[in-house]
């Protein structure tokens, strides 16, 4: 490895008194689960204790294979006396990423999402970098720790869902990392864990996408109305994108009073992130990447534009909107 990544190794390390009992705190997906289980093996022997918090409920049914399935001690937040950790760390976020994190002060953060000026007694934030576990690899390499194949497999999984199979832009670390874990990983886990996507309860909006779809030329409209989960519209949105004439995939749903509208395209000269982010950017959170985007909207705040409990109007309320504010960018 580079001096570079031995000195923040170093830096890393000078953090933890050997009696410091440490809370690793996550927004849980395979990312920050997997880099959390990096740091947790990056302690071991070396303070008094750690603990992998999530601030989120895990619902999703890939995220709780690998929990399961690794074995990952994870706990959530709400069950833990917090007064008891004397060191904080914050691995695949930042602490302006969640309210819940904003409560407590950081001493190590370590992320590869855009820096939002936070201020910690350590920090690496990469940018630049495909999936967290791809720094965290680094760390584990400079320490001549060899992964375990648990701990190789959440790993490897990481850096697959976080670059989406390395079709978004990534960098060769990301590259160099994976081929590493590829060496120590249980393919056979991995792979039972990237297949167990779906739930009994999601099979119903299936059944419902495909008698509500709307279908113009190649895009595919769904609103789902209430979902249990939000998930769904994702799962829905990438299942409608695997149909070959298909171009646009729109999928939304009304959850924990608030609507979800997950965009997904073939990324042939197209940008969703805009689109999310033209057509419903003032109303709410919009944004994402050029092949898939995210809006999330409260409820009362449309009150008065649409009945949401009414799906045709609100199918077409969204449509309008689309057409409306970003027509140009989804044709």
């Amino acid at each position: 490895m580079t001096y570079s990544t031995t000195k923040k190794l170093r830096s890393f390390y000078s953090c933890f008194p050997n009696d410091a009992h440490v809370l690793i705190l996550i927004n849980a997906d395979p990312d920050a689960i997997a880099s959390a289980m990096a740091v947790k093996r990056l302690l071991w022997r070396k303070v008094a204790s750690t603990t992998i918090a999530s601030v989120n409920i895990v619902e999703r049914p890939d995220n709780i294979a690998l929990i399961q399935l690794l074995g990952v001690k994870l706990k959530p937040l709400n069950e833990i006396d917090t007064d008891r950790y004397s060191r904080v760390v914050i691995v695949d976020s930042q602490p302006s990423h969640h309210e819940t994190f904003l409560k407590f002060r950081a001493d190590v953060v370590i992320d590869h999402h855009p820096e939002t000026g936070l201020k910690a007694l350590y920090q690496d934030i990469r940018p630049r970098y495909g999936a967290t576990a791809s720094i965290l690899t680094e760390y584990l390499r400079s320490a001549k720790i060899k992964p375990s194949a648990k701990l190789a497999t959440g790993l490897f999984c990481a850096i697959k869902t976080d670059t989406s199979n390395f079709e978004r832009k990534t960098l060769s670390e990301d590259l160099k990392a994976f081929q590493f874990l590829f060496r120590h990983a249980n393919i056979h886990l991995a792979r039972k864990i990237e297949q167990a996507d779906l739930r009994l309860d999601f099979l119903k909006h299936f059944k419902d996408a495909l008698l509500t779809m709307r279908i113009n030329r190649s895009r595919i409209f769904v609103n789902l109305g209430p979902v249990g989960n939000g998930d769904v519209c994702v799962l829905i949105a990438d299942f409608f994108m695997r149909v070959h004439s298909i171009t646009w995939s729109i999928v939304a749903g009304s959850c924990e009073n608030k609507l979800i509208i997950v965009f997904r395209n073939d990324g042939l000269r197209k940008d969703a992130g805009k689109v999310a982010a033209k057509a419903f950017g003032r109303l709410g959170s919009a944004g994402g990447h050029k092949s898939m985007a995210r809006a999330e909207i409260l409820l009362p705040d449309i009150r008065a534009l649409v009945d949401h409990k009414d799906e045709k109007r609100m199918l077409s309320w969204i449509v309008g909107q689309i057409e409306k504010k970003a027509g140009r960018g989804i044709k």
